[in-house]
């Protein structure tokens, strides 16, 4: 009798990456991980918040992500918030390389989650800082946009 697929998904999400910067181009990354890593990032003990990723010597970095310790791990546990080298193909590492030369583009990750392989893949995007102006219209529009789902709600 064959086992069957666990269906729980696992994604975190940087939800203040979105409103701090305007996105310009996506990446989906694998990550090299240790262990204890994946199985506490299998119970979603993590975090994108404070993390940025980084080019040093053609690899791409992300470093400030945190991973919890594994509660069940042993004197071989990991470290919460080591840099972890993010696997990409070279075309796709010189074309982050050569769009951070512009001046304000950053690399932000966006999401982590276990895809239907099990392996551990990270969204990251090329992204320009937003005024405090930009800010506020993506406020209003998310606001009106509130207003006019709630007048539906009530015509209907």
């Amino acid at each position: 009798m064959a086992k069957k697929a666990k269906s729980q998904t696992i994604s975190i999400s940087n939800r203040k990456a979105r409103f701090e910067y305007e996105i310009l181009e996506v990446f989906t990354a694998g990550l090299k991980l240790q262990g204890t890593e994946i199985k506490s990032l299998r119970g979603g003990n993590a975090n994108l918040a404070e993390a940025y990723c980084y080019v040093k010597g053609g690899e791409v970095w992300v470093t400030g992500m945190y991973i919890a310790e594994y509660s069940y791990g042993s004197y071989l546990n990991h470290e919460p918030k080591r840099l972890r080298k993010l696997l990409l193909n070279k075309k796709e590492i010189k074309s982050i390389d050569s769009a951070l030369q512009d001046v304000g583009i950053t690399i932000v990750p966006l999401k982590l989650y276990i895809n239907a392989k099990g392996w551990a893949k990270i969204e990251i995007a090329l992204a320009r800082g937003k005024k405090l102006h930009d800010k506020r219209h993506d406020l209003k529009q998310k606001d009106d946009q509130r207003q006019m789902d709630r007048a539906l709600k009530d015509y209907k």
